[in-house]
């Protein structure tokens, strides 16, 4: 096929693909605007919060429940054609009794109309609006059409044929429900092919969310994403590839959730509690990085992944370093400034901080990109980062700062009476110092919304959860104290003191290693 050809082929699904979202998907959401406004309803917010609306939604998402309110219109479907995505930028779960699953736990999300795409939009009407049969047939066939031409078209291309048989349905059908879009027609006709538009409207139009529920735990990287659905590397650019990085991250966000929600009271039966103190670890490997990252400059932080590499923050260097624990297979990102504290996100993406500057950094460590940058207003510079249910803490003046990363937003925030210095989140706990102004160990704990405090021999420098629940907690004065699972008891590991200012401390529930580091020198211990 020559080079001319595949241009108008792509021009081509351009055109299509700009009608589906310039013209038809603002149609659908005024005609959603016009149904909740004839019902005394002022947002899409209150329509999605009513109750009729959100029995109907959560059907949808969720099979074989009866909810505790009107269990009559309670309907078992065998397909869920809301995905995860979908249910999730629409309402949040709130904690509820247990073996408890009803739409009544949810919270509506702070929604807009314009956060709809043509899919979930036209779900919504032809589920909970009042249409007339025209209107029903008409929404129905023009999602239709995303699904033929574009949904499914890995190769961003329409043919000549089919875009003559395609375009006079299409826009018959969009003026039969607007007959004032006719001007809008000509106008995405007549325009030339624009690359970067294209390749972020190829992006949007696949049905890369469903693909990738049903594939997610093949996949290591957005590269395997291209490859399992036929998508020509070429084809991509930096912001399609990024897209595709944080789709797959949400995807993988949510089946480790589905697993974790499962398989967490059985794993908690087979884990039993270690004995304060007692010996857990054995020495497995130790390695200088020194011949690596200079002999003058310090590793700040580490993290284990999944995989078993090491991420290292090189502030003086600025950049990541990766690598295996034998310090094979060396790898580094650069940074745009000094990373000093970092966390793993998921198995390929890790979040970083910056010294003096009040951002986190998100980099995919597979494909050595840089996917977002995020700035969260009341964040301290160069602040410690944790996660905590899949999402992300930093600190503030007095307060902890939970974020979506997928939005960037502050979701939420937890007052101190202390500034927080070092932070860890564990299950439903969030760890915090006071930057070395008492011996106090703090935690935050989501089961009673309380804080509590352990005072512990000398103030507490890093900490890292075990498998049981309990903890290490390294202190200023060299010492390593085992905190039991519910915070109320300590007593001090002797094998692994270590200077305190210059090591890390992180244990990997996956590789089951600790791994420590002073200095440049990294030893990883195995579990016993």
């Amino acid at each position: 096929m020559s080079k001319r050809l595949d241009t108008d082929d792509r021009r081509r699904y351009f055109i299509v693909g700009s009608v589906i979202i310039e013209i038809v998907t603002p149609v659908f959401r005024q005609r959603l605007e016009k149904d909740y406004k004839s019902k005394g309803l002022g947002s899409l917010q209150d329509f999605i919060n009513s109750k009729p609306v959100i029995h109907i939604l959560f059907h949808l998402r969720h099979t074989n429940i009866k909810c505790c309110v009107d269990t009559t219109n309670c309907r078992n479907r065998r397909k869920l054609p809301l995905n995860y995505s979908q249910w999730d930028l629409l309402y949040t779960e709130n904690p509820g009794p247990p073996k408890h699953h009803c739409h009544c736990l949810y919270t509506t999300n702070n929604v807009k109309l314009d956060d709809l795409d043509i899919t979930l939009a036209s779900l919504i009407l032809l589920n909970c609006c009042s249409l007339t049969s025209v209107e029903e047939t008409l929404i129905k066939e023009l999602r239709e059409f995303k699904n033929n031409y574009l949904s499914h078209n890995t190769k961003g291309a329409i043919s000549e044929k089919e875009y003559q048989t395609l375009w006079n349905d299409l826009m018959t059908r969009v003026l039969q429900l607007d007959p004032s879009k006719q001007d809008d027609f000509i106008r995405i006709q007549n325009r030339p092919l624009d690359d970067s538009l294209c390749n972020k409207y190829f992006v949007c139009l696949l049905d890369i969310h469903k693909k990738l529920e049903e594939i997610s735990d093949k996949l290591s990287s957005t590269a395997d994403i291209l490859t399992a659905m036929n998508i020509n590397n070429g084809q991509s650019n930096v912001e399609l590839f990024t897209k595709l990085e944080e789709i797959l991250q949400y995807v993988r966000w949510k089946s480790s959730k589905v697993k974790t929600d499962k398989q967490v009271i059985k794993q908690q039966h087979k884990i039993q509690s270690y004995k304060l103190g007692q010996s857990i670890f054995t020495l497995h490997h130790q390695t200088n990085l020194s011949s690596v990252v200079g002999y003058d400059n310090v590793v700040t932080d580490i993290v284990v992944m999944d995989d078993g590499r090491l991420v290292m923050c090189l502030p003086l260097q600025n950049r990541l370093l990766i690598c295996n624990t034998d310090e094979s297979q060396v790898d580094s990102i650069d940074v745009q400034g000094r990373p000093v504290f970092v966390t793993a996100v998921n198995n390929s993406t890790v979040a970083v901080t910056m010294y003096e500057r009040e951002c986190i950094e998100m980099y995919d460590i597979h494909n050595k990109l840089k996917l977002k940058s995020i700035s969260p207003p009341g964040m301290w510079r160069w602040s410690v980062i944790t996660t905590i249910n899949y999402k992300l803490v930093v600190g503030g003046e007095n307060r902890l700062l939970i974020i979506d990363y997928h939005t960037g937003e502050v979701v939420q925030t937890i007052h101190t009476d202390h500034y927080p210095g070092m932070l860890h989140g564990s299950d439903d706990r969030l760890f915090y110092s006071d930057d070395f102004l008492t011996n106090n160990l703090y935690w935050y704990s989501y089961t009673d919304n309380k804080h509590h405090t352990l005072t512990l021999p000398s103030p507490p420098w890093k900490m890292t959860t075990l498998q049981d629940g309990s903890l290490y907690v390294k202190c200023q004065d060299k010492s390593v104290q085992h905190v039991s699972s519910d915070g109320k008891q300590y007593k001090q590991v002797k094998t692994l003191e270590s200077d305190p200012f210059s090591e890390s401390i992180h244990y990997n529930f996956t590789q089951r290693k600790l791994v420590t580091n002073h200095n440049n020198h990294v030893t990883v211990y195995s579990e016993i």
